[in-house]
Protein backbone atom coordinates (compact mmCIF):
# COMPACT_ATOMS: atom_id res chain seq x y z
CA UNK A 1 0.00 0.00 0.00
CA UNK A 2 1.56 3.28 -1.19
CA UNK A 3 0.93 6.08 1.31
CA UNK A 4 0.56 9.54 -0.24
CA UNK A 5 1.01 13.06 1.01
CA UNK A 6 -0.64 15.61 -1.28
CA UNK A 7 0.67 19.15 -1.61
CA UNK A 8 -2.15 21.39 -2.80
CA UNK A 9 -5.91 21.07 -2.27
CA UNK A 10 -6.99 23.01 -5.34
CA UNK A 11 -8.72 21.72 -8.46
CA UNK A 12 -6.01 19.27 -9.56
CA UNK A 13 -5.20 18.22 -6.01
CA UNK A 14 -8.84 17.22 -5.56
CA UNK A 15 -8.85 15.22 -8.80
CA UNK A 16 -5.74 13.28 -7.82
CA UNK A 17 -6.84 12.74 -4.21
CA UNK A 18 -10.14 11.23 -5.35
CA UNK A 19 -8.31 8.84 -7.69
CA UNK A 20 -5.87 7.71 -5.00
CA UNK A 21 -8.69 7.25 -2.49
CA UNK A 22 -10.38 4.80 -4.88
CA UNK A 23 -7.22 2.73 -5.41
CA UNK A 24 -6.73 -0.64 -3.73
CA UNK A 25 -2.96 -0.11 -3.93
CA UNK A 26 -2.68 3.34 -2.34
CA UNK A 27 -4.22 5.73 0.16
CA UNK A 28 -4.02 9.43 1.01
CA UNK A 29 -2.48 9.94 4.44
CA UNK A 30 -1.92 13.71 4.57
CA UNK A 31 -3.10 16.87 2.80
CA UNK A 32 -1.22 20.18 2.88
CA UNK A 33 -2.41 23.52 1.54
CA UNK A 34 -1.78 27.19 2.24
CA UNK A 35 -5.55 27.53 2.79
CA UNK A 36 -6.42 25.56 5.98
CA UNK A 37 -10.11 25.28 5.08
CA UNK A 38 -9.36 23.78 1.66
CA UNK A 39 -6.93 21.29 3.19
CA UNK A 40 -9.43 20.28 5.89
CA UNK A 41 -12.29 19.79 3.42
CA UNK A 42 -10.21 17.63 1.07
CA UNK A 43 -8.69 15.63 3.92
CA UNK A 44 -12.16 14.87 5.27
CA UNK A 45 -13.41 13.75 1.86
CA UNK A 46 -10.64 11.16 1.41
CA UNK A 47 -10.11 10.07 5.02
CA UNK A 48 -6.76 11.81 5.47
CA UNK A 49 -5.26 14.26 7.97
CA UNK A 50 -4.09 17.83 7.51
CA UNK A 51 -0.35 18.40 7.91
CA UNK A 52 2.31 20.88 6.85
CA UNK A 53 4.49 20.15 3.83
CA UNK A 54 7.52 19.99 6.13
CA UNK A 55 5.86 17.38 8.35
CA UNK A 56 4.75 15.31 5.35
CA UNK A 57 8.29 15.26 3.97
CA UNK A 58 9.67 14.19 7.36
CA UNK A 59 6.99 11.56 7.98
CA UNK A 60 7.98 7.90 7.92
CA UNK A 61 4.35 7.09 7.13
CA UNK A 62 4.56 8.65 3.65
CA UNK A 63 6.00 6.78 0.65
CA UNK A 64 5.12 9.24 -2.11
CA UNK A 65 4.16 12.87 -2.55
CA UNK A 66 1.93 14.42 -5.18
CA UNK A 67 2.80 18.05 -5.89
CA UNK A 68 -0.12 20.19 -7.08
CA UNK A 69 0.98 23.57 -5.73
CA UNK A 70 1.84 26.75 -7.71
CA UNK A 71 4.56 26.32 -10.34
CA UNK A 72 7.18 28.39 -8.55
CA UNK A 73 7.23 25.87 -5.68
CA UNK A 74 7.60 22.68 -7.72
CA UNK A 75 11.39 22.44 -8.01
CA UNK A 76 11.95 23.18 -4.32
CA UNK A 77 9.44 20.57 -3.21
CA UNK A 78 10.81 17.98 -5.63
CA UNK A 79 14.28 18.44 -4.17
CA UNK A 80 13.06 18.21 -0.56
CA UNK A 81 11.02 15.08 -1.29
CA UNK A 82 13.86 13.46 -3.26
CA UNK A 83 16.31 14.01 -0.41
CA UNK A 84 13.76 12.48 1.99
CA UNK A 85 13.50 9.34 -0.15
CA UNK A 86 9.95 9.88 -1.37
CA UNK A 87 8.62 8.96 -4.80
CA UNK A 88 7.30 12.07 -6.54
CA UNK A 89 4.46 12.83 -8.95
CA UNK A 90 4.59 16.54 -9.82
CA UNK A 91 2.24 18.55 -11.97
CA UNK A 92 3.85 20.25 -14.96
CA UNK A 93 6.07 22.19 -15.23
CA UNK A 94 9.00 21.54 -12.91
CA UNK A 95 9.83 25.24 -13.30
CA UNK A 96 9.50 28.05 -15.82
CA UNK A 97 13.31 28.20 -15.85
CA UNK A 98 15.29 25.60 -17.81
CA UNK A 99 18.33 26.26 -15.60
CA UNK A 100 16.26 25.62 -12.48
CA UNK A 101 14.90 22.38 -13.92
CA UNK A 102 18.42 21.18 -14.73
CA UNK A 103 19.56 21.97 -11.18
CA UNK A 104 16.54 20.13 -9.75
CA UNK A 105 17.11 17.05 -11.91
CA UNK A 106 20.68 16.80 -10.65
CA UNK A 107 19.27 16.36 -7.15
CA UNK A 108 16.79 13.76 -8.42
CA UNK A 109 19.61 11.87 -10.16
CA UNK A 110 21.91 12.05 -7.13
CA UNK A 111 19.24 10.75 -4.75
CA UNK A 112 17.94 8.19 -7.29
CA UNK A 113 14.42 9.41 -6.58
CA UNK A 114 11.46 8.26 -8.69
CA UNK A 115 9.99 11.31 -10.41
CA UNK A 116 7.02 11.48 -12.76
CA UNK A 117 5.89 14.75 -14.38
CA UNK A 118 2.14 15.23 -14.87
CA UNK A 119 1.76 15.29 -18.62
CA UNK A 120 -1.57 13.53 -18.27
CA UNK A 121 -2.48 13.54 -21.96
CA UNK A 122 -0.11 10.65 -22.60
CA UNK A 123 -2.55 8.58 -20.52
CA UNK A 124 -5.72 9.55 -22.37
CA UNK A 125 -7.08 6.23 -23.73
CA UNK A 126 -7.48 7.61 -27.27
CA UNK A 127 -4.07 9.29 -27.49
CA UNK A 128 -2.33 6.35 -25.81
CA UNK A 129 -3.87 3.95 -28.31
CA UNK A 130 -2.82 6.19 -31.19
CA UNK A 131 0.80 6.21 -29.94
CA UNK A 132 0.78 2.42 -29.50
CA UNK A 133 -0.40 1.95 -33.09
CA UNK A 134 2.37 4.24 -34.32
CA UNK A 135 4.92 2.08 -32.48
CA UNK A 136 3.35 -1.07 -34.00
CA UNK A 137 3.97 0.37 -37.46
CA UNK A 138 0.35 0.82 -38.54
CA UNK A 139 1.23 3.94 -40.57
CA UNK A 140 4.90 3.27 -41.22
CA UNK A 141 7.45 6.00 -40.61
CA UNK A 142 5.91 9.14 -39.10
CA UNK A 143 6.20 12.17 -41.38
CA UNK A 144 3.78 14.84 -40.19
CA UNK A 145 1.96 15.45 -36.87
CA UNK A 146 -0.87 17.95 -36.40
CA UNK A 147 -2.10 18.82 -32.89
CA UNK A 148 -5.08 21.08 -32.16
CA UNK A 149 -5.87 22.37 -28.67
CA UNK A 150 -8.50 25.04 -27.99
CA UNK A 151 -9.92 26.08 -24.63
CA UNK A 152 -13.60 27.06 -24.33
CA UNK A 153 -12.57 30.47 -22.98
CA UNK A 154 -9.54 32.39 -21.69
CA UNK A 155 -8.46 32.40 -18.04
CA UNK A 156 -8.41 35.67 -16.04
CA UNK A 157 -5.70 38.13 -17.06
CA UNK A 158 -4.27 37.94 -13.52
CA UNK A 159 -3.58 34.26 -14.18
CA UNK A 160 -2.03 35.05 -17.56
CA UNK A 161 0.43 37.47 -15.94
CA UNK A 162 1.93 34.72 -13.74
CA UNK A 163 1.49 31.74 -16.08
CA UNK A 164 4.68 32.15 -18.11
CA UNK A 165 2.66 32.70 -21.28
CA UNK A 166 0.59 30.49 -23.59
CA UNK A 167 3.56 28.56 -24.99
CA UNK A 168 4.80 27.61 -21.49
CA UNK A 169 1.41 27.19 -19.84
CA UNK A 170 -1.00 25.78 -22.41
CA UNK A 171 1.02 24.55 -25.38
CA UNK A 172 3.58 22.75 -23.21
CA UNK A 173 1.19 19.77 -23.11
CA UNK A 174 1.26 19.69 -26.89
CA UNK A 175 5.06 19.92 -26.98
CA UNK A 176 5.19 16.82 -24.80
CA UNK A 177 2.64 15.01 -26.97
CA UNK A 178 4.62 15.88 -30.09
CA UNK A 179 7.77 14.29 -28.62
CA UNK A 180 5.71 11.32 -27.41
CA UNK A 181 4.22 10.67 -30.85
CA UNK A 182 7.23 11.39 -33.06
CA UNK A 183 9.78 9.64 -30.84
CA UNK A 184 12.53 12.12 -31.79
CA UNK A 185 13.74 15.46 -30.47
CA UNK A 186 12.83 18.64 -32.32
CA UNK A 187 15.76 20.84 -33.32
CA UNK A 188 14.06 23.95 -34.73
CA UNK A 189 10.91 25.84 -33.66
CA UNK A 190 9.04 28.66 -35.40
CA UNK A 191 6.04 30.37 -33.78
CA UNK A 192 3.30 32.86 -34.59
CA UNK A 193 0.95 34.41 -32.05
CA UNK A 194 -1.66 37.13 -31.56
CA UNK A 195 -4.22 38.37 -29.04
CA UNK A 196 -7.46 37.91 -30.96
CA UNK A 197 -9.68 36.70 -28.10
CA UNK A 198 -8.92 39.23 -25.36
CA UNK A 199 -6.91 42.37 -26.02
CA UNK A 200 -6.03 42.57 -22.31
CA UNK A 201 -4.06 39.34 -22.75
CA UNK A 202 -1.99 41.11 -25.38
CA UNK A 203 -1.52 44.10 -23.08
CA UNK A 204 -0.23 41.66 -20.44
CA UNK A 205 2.46 40.56 -22.89
CA UNK A 206 0.97 37.24 -23.98
CA UNK A 207 -1.00 35.73 -26.85
CA UNK A 208 -4.29 33.83 -26.90
CA UNK A 209 -4.05 32.46 -30.45
CA UNK A 210 -0.90 30.69 -31.62
CA UNK A 211 0.67 28.25 -34.04
CA UNK A 212 4.04 26.53 -33.94
CA UNK A 213 5.97 24.54 -36.53
CA UNK A 214 8.75 22.21 -35.41
CA UNK A 215 11.12 19.84 -37.19
CA UNK A 216 13.41 17.01 -36.11
CA UNK A 217 16.92 16.42 -37.42
CA UNK A 218 15.58 13.65 -39.67
CA UNK A 219 12.98 16.01 -41.18
CA UNK A 220 9.78 15.01 -39.38
CA UNK A 221 7.41 17.96 -38.94
CA UNK A 222 4.87 18.86 -36.27
CA UNK A 223 2.31 21.68 -36.46
CA UNK A 224 0.55 22.78 -33.27
CA UNK A 225 -2.30 25.29 -33.05
CA UNK A 226 -3.75 26.70 -29.81
CA UNK A 227 -6.60 29.07 -29.04
CA UNK A 228 -8.04 30.36 -25.79
CA UNK A 229 -11.52 30.38 -27.39
CA UNK A 230 -13.71 27.61 -28.79
CA UNK A 231 -17.43 28.40 -28.74
CA UNK A 232 -18.29 24.70 -29.02
CA UNK A 233 -16.35 23.30 -26.03
CA UNK A 234 -12.90 21.91 -25.24
CA UNK A 235 -11.37 21.08 -28.63
CA UNK A 236 -8.68 18.37 -28.45
CA UNK A 237 -7.67 16.62 -31.67
CA UNK A 238 -4.58 15.21 -33.32
CA UNK A 239 -3.56 13.57 -36.57
CA UNK A 240 -0.40 11.64 -37.41
CA UNK A 241 0.47 11.06 -41.07
CA UNK A 242 2.96 8.40 -42.05
CA UNK A 243 4.45 6.63 -45.04
CA UNK A 244 1.70 3.98 -45.05
CA UNK A 245 -1.33 5.91 -43.81
CA UNK A 246 -2.80 8.17 -41.17
CA UNK A 247 -4.00 7.89 -37.57
CA UNK A 248 -6.44 10.39 -36.10
CA UNK A 249 -7.91 10.96 -32.63
CA UNK A 250 -10.98 13.20 -32.45
CA UNK A 251 -12.93 15.01 -29.76
CA UNK A 252 -14.94 13.29 -27.03
CA UNK A 253 -18.61 14.29 -26.99
CA UNK A 254 -21.17 14.16 -24.19
CA UNK A 255 -22.83 11.28 -26.04
CA UNK A 256 -22.50 9.70 -29.48
CA UNK A 257 -26.22 10.26 -30.21
CA UNK A 258 -27.01 12.12 -33.44
CA UNK A 259 -30.26 13.63 -34.68
CA UNK A 260 -30.87 13.61 -38.42
CA UNK A 261 -33.71 15.58 -39.99
CA UNK A 262 -34.39 18.18 -42.65
CA UNK A 263 -31.85 20.51 -41.05
CA UNK A 264 -29.05 17.96 -41.38
CA UNK A 265 -27.14 15.99 -38.73
CA UNK A 266 -26.85 17.30 -35.18
CA UNK A 267 -24.72 15.84 -32.37
CA UNK A 268 -24.03 16.56 -28.72
CA UNK A 269 -21.39 19.15 -27.78
CA UNK A 270 -17.84 18.10 -26.94
CA UNK A 271 -16.91 17.80 -23.27
CA UNK A 272 -16.56 21.27 -21.81
CA UNK A 273 -13.17 21.41 -20.07
CA UNK A 274 -10.03 19.53 -19.12
CA UNK A 275 -11.28 18.01 -15.84
CA UNK A 276 -14.07 16.35 -17.83
CA UNK A 277 -12.18 15.60 -21.05
CA UNK A 278 -9.13 14.19 -19.28
CA UNK A 279 -10.76 12.65 -16.21
CA UNK A 280 -9.76 9.13 -17.26
CA UNK A 281 -6.30 10.31 -18.27
CA UNK A 282 -5.68 11.71 -14.78
CA UNK A 283 -6.83 8.42 -13.24
CA UNK A 284 -4.63 6.35 -15.57
CA UNK A 285 -1.67 8.64 -14.83
CA UNK A 286 -1.94 8.11 -11.07
CA UNK A 287 -2.46 4.35 -11.54
CA UNK A 288 0.68 4.19 -13.69
CA UNK A 289 2.67 6.07 -11.05
CA UNK A 290 1.42 3.78 -8.27
CA UNK A 291 2.28 0.67 -10.31
CA UNK A 292 5.73 2.05 -11.01
CA UNK A 293 6.42 2.73 -7.35
CA UNK A 294 5.04 -0.67 -6.33
CA UNK A 295 7.12 -2.56 -8.90
CA UNK A 296 10.19 -0.34 -8.55
CA UNK A 297 10.32 0.64 -12.23
CA UNK A 298 11.18 4.03 -13.72
CA UNK A 299 8.34 6.47 -14.32
CA UNK A 300 7.46 8.16 -17.63
CA UNK A 301 7.06 10.97 -18.41
CA UNK A 302 10.07 11.76 -16.25
CA UNK A 303 12.13 14.82 -15.41
CA UNK A 304 13.94 14.71 -18.76
CA UNK A 305 10.59 14.84 -20.56
CA UNK A 306 9.66 17.87 -18.48
CA UNK A 307 12.97 19.54 -19.32
CA UNK A 308 12.66 18.95 -23.07
CA UNK A 309 9.09 20.24 -23.19
CA UNK A 310 10.20 23.39 -21.36
CA UNK A 311 13.03 23.93 -23.85
CA UNK A 312 10.51 23.78 -26.70
CA UNK A 313 8.19 26.19 -24.88
CA UNK A 314 11.05 28.63 -24.34
CA UNK A 315 12.09 28.34 -27.99
CA UNK A 316 8.52 29.01 -29.15
CA UNK A 317 8.26 32.05 -26.88
CA UNK A 318 11.54 33.40 -28.24
CA UNK A 319 10.52 32.71 -31.84
CA UNK A 320 7.22 34.56 -31.36
CA UNK A 321 8.95 37.57 -29.79
CA UNK A 322 11.70 37.77 -32.43
CA UNK A 323 9.81 36.59 -35.49
CA UNK A 324 12.60 34.15 -36.31
CA UNK A 325 13.07 30.36 -36.13
CA UNK A 326 14.90 29.19 -33.00
CA UNK A 327 17.25 26.21 -32.88
CA UNK A 328 16.95 23.86 -29.89
CA UNK A 329 20.01 22.11 -28.51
Amino acid sequence: MIRFGIFGAGRIGKVHAATIAKSSKAKVVFIADAMPKAAAELAKSVGAEVASIEDIIKSKNVDAVLIATPTDTHADYIELAAKAGKAILCEKPVSLSVARIEKCLKVVEKTKAKLMIGFNRRFDPNFANLEQRIRKGDIGTVELVTIISRDPGPPPVDYIKRSGGLYRDMMIHDFDMARFLVGEEFVVVQALGASLVDKDIGKAGDVDTASVQMQTASGKICVITNSRRATYGYDQRMEVHGAKGMLRAGNVHNTTVELANGNGFQGDPVLNFFTERYGQAYANEVDSFIDGVTKGVSARPNGHDGLQAQKLADAATKSWSTGKPVKVA
